[in-house]
């Protein structure tokens, strides 16, 4: 077609393209008979660097680590195996907005002795990486909080366990409020819930970024199941119809009909879509493996987590860090590179 390079068309594709196929067989997978593992097979040259090593790459060619830690809750135990990981490697922590914690600063080669750490205490990957869910925030709910009607916590945890892993067109963030007062800031969320002395309303559409947007009410006071339910068809509908990189809000203005046509697809069936979209989440959640655990346990996979194809076990010279605050940052002097020195018209140097 028309996309990329001219020399690229019919061969290896473009960049346009590439990424676009890749996103596609990752967020159908297993339906159209992919194992579900991004870096299987073809689909490892499809994917881009992030994914390519499971993992967020920095500004100076380090990367960072995400481990899920769903709704929020961590135990003191596993706190601990955190801190000592990020001591052991020398990493930069810092908490996230998705109640989470992110260790900065990890060469390529140390990306599986690090997760074999964390996979060994329970954790699995947080798929920061991808384009697929982040995180369920949450608040603390009616467990702790004296305004709370319902338990915030244990839903947001039951959601990311259920959508974690879910590749789609663009990241998928959510939250839990147990309240109206709305701690977990659920309305600028993929989708959101928020606590009803008679149940959850399910918000959808927000986000953050350059163009927050609200979310818009799709249903009101719903059962626990009720909810599950909703939010299983929304995202399979999301994740079929739209374009590769956009947004559920950007989604919600393009698609005709806006919020009224996927209310009546997802709550009223008016298509006769939702046994199938709901068909379709049962295969992801059947078919869930955590890709860091599949990694570390497979030595083929665990080749290409190398700097130097030539030198396999040199590390990266260029990836260097100072102190900061009791931590590390990246050395901002070597990224800038040498200041060559530059001769006027007089012949001294400036």
């Amino acid at each position: 077609d028309s996309h990329g390079r001219e020399e690229a068309r019919g061969g290896d594709g473009c960049e346009v393209c590439k990424p676009t196929v890749g996103s596609v067989i990752a967020s159908l997978a297993p339906t159209v008979g992919a194992s579900g593992y991004v870096l299987d097979g073809e689909q490892a040259a499809l994917q881009d660097t992030n994914d390519h090593f499971l993992a967020n790459l920095q500004r100076n060619g380090s990367y960072s680590i995400v481990p899920r830690i769903p709704g929020g809750e961590i135990t003191p135990e596993k706190l601990i195996v955190i801190g000592e990981v990020a001591r052991d490697f020398g990493l930069y922590t810092k908490i996230t907005g998705g109640q989470r914690i992110d260790l900065f600063g990890a060469r390529v080669d140390q990306l599986p002795l690090i997760w074999t750490r964390l996979v060994d205490a329970g954790f699995e990957s947080g798929h920061a990486y991808g384009k697929s869910l982040r995180t369920v925030k949450s608040c603390v709910g009616q467990t702790w909080c004296r305004y709370g009607v319902q338990d915030s916590v244990k839903m947001a945890i039951d959601l990311e366990l259920r959508y974690r892993g879910l590749r789609s067109p663009h990241k998928l963030k959510s939250a839990v409020s147990g309240c109206a007062r709305e701690c977990a800031e659920a309305r600028g969320k993929d989708f959101g819930i928020i606590a009803t002395a008679q149940g959850w309303n399910l918000y959808v559409g927000g986000n953050g970024g350059a163009t927050p947007r609200h979310a818009d009410l799709l249903a009101q006071d719903l059962s626990d199941a009720e909810l599950v339910r909703l939010i299983d068809r929304f995202l399979m509908f999301y994740i079929r119809t739209a374009d590769r990189l956009e947004r559920t809000s950007a989604w919600l203005e393009r698609i005709d009909g806006g919020l009224d046509h996927v209310r009546d697809v997802v709550v009223h069936d008016s298509l006769g879509l939702c046994d199938e979209l709901e068909r379709l989440m049962a295969d992801h959640v059947a078919g869930y493996r955590d890709e860091w655990a599949e990694t570390i346990n497979d030595p083929e996979r665990l080749r290409r987590f190398v700097t130097f194809v030539n030198a396999p076990d040199a590390p990266d010279p260029s990836v260097r860090f100072v102190p900061e605050r009791d931590q590390i940052k990246p050395d901002l002097e070597l990224l800038a590179g040498p200041v060559l020195a530059v001769r006027t018209l007089e012949g001294t140097a400036s």
